[in-house]
């Protein structure tokens, strides 16, 4: 296995709606067949138009209820609630769950890496927006390339913020270790790594969190692996979002 190299893309500027960040990625990064690139959230969503002015949110009475429970302001909650497609946990922050089936604080709006008073939300189809960004790149250099469309999350358990995948494209999220044996030939039987979150974290600690400004990161020379796509937890499987869930409900019942 040749060595793995990790490139952040640098000098990228400012993203606006409507700019091609592949074509951005391309004029300033050598692309070659087999590449990983991972791409923030952030600059796909702002290239796409995915925010929204706080001035213009009118917050309803659940938003007003929480805002004053964690205090937050009511517009940028009414902003989480319409980016949730279910709330996990209302207190001491709010845990949602978006459509694509991803689990985070807020929904993943966020309010750094953009002008004051306009949050920024998560894309609507991570996995779409990573097959959209690979199949430009091989429009434009004609090389196949995986894609990884990365946010920051915080852990339960652990205290700070990694980078994890929300939308993957070209390989598979978990690669399966199931029926392999170990150094002393024991079976296998529940190891599924998340190679996606590992390449997602890795490339977070390029990029940094606050004025970096390497929003893009290119890994060559991964090793292919086989596996599947299965990242999330089925609901009936998911221990911990049932738990809060059901405390959360029944918060709101004795209310």
């Amino acid at each position: 296995m040749e060595q793995i190299q990790v490139m952040g893309v640098r000098g990228l500027p400012l993203i606006h709606k409507g700019d091609s960040i592949a074509e951005m990625i391309c004029g300033r990064a050598e692309i070659q067949d087999g590449d990983i690139l991972c791409i923030a959230s952030t600059i796909y969503s702002k290239s796409k138009g995915f925010t929204k002015s706080l001035a213009s949110i009118i917050p309803s009475e659940r938003a007003c209820r929480l805002a004053t429970l964690n205090g937050e302001d009511p517009r940028f909650v009414q902003a989480v609630l319409d980016a949730s497609a279910d709330i996990i946990m209302e207190h001491p922050f709010i845990l949602s769950e978006l459509s694509f089936g991803h689990i985070g604080v807020r929904a993943g709006v966020d309010q750094s890496n953009i002008e004051d008073g306009m949050v920024i939300f998560l894309p609507p189809d991570p996995m779409g927006a990573a097959g959209e960004i690979a199949k430009e790149i091989r429009t434009l250099v004609n090389k196949n390339i995986g894609v990884i469309i990365t946010d920051t999350c915080g852990r339960s358990f652990r205290r700070g913020q990694t980078g994890n995948a929300i939308g993957w494209s070209g390989f598979y999220a978990i690669r399966d270790f199931r029926g392999d044996t170990d150094l002393f030939g024991h079976v296998l039987k529940i190891t599924e790594e998340a190679v996606v979150d590992e390449i997602a974290g890795f490339a977070n600690f390029v990029m940094g969190e606050s004025n970096n400004g390497v929003p893009a990161v290119i890994f060559r020379n991964c090793p292919k692996w086989t596996g599947h796509d299965n990242l999330y937890f089925r609901t009936d499987e998911d221990i911990t979002k049932r738990v809060l869930k059901e405390k959360c409900d029944e918060m709101n019942t004795e209310k």
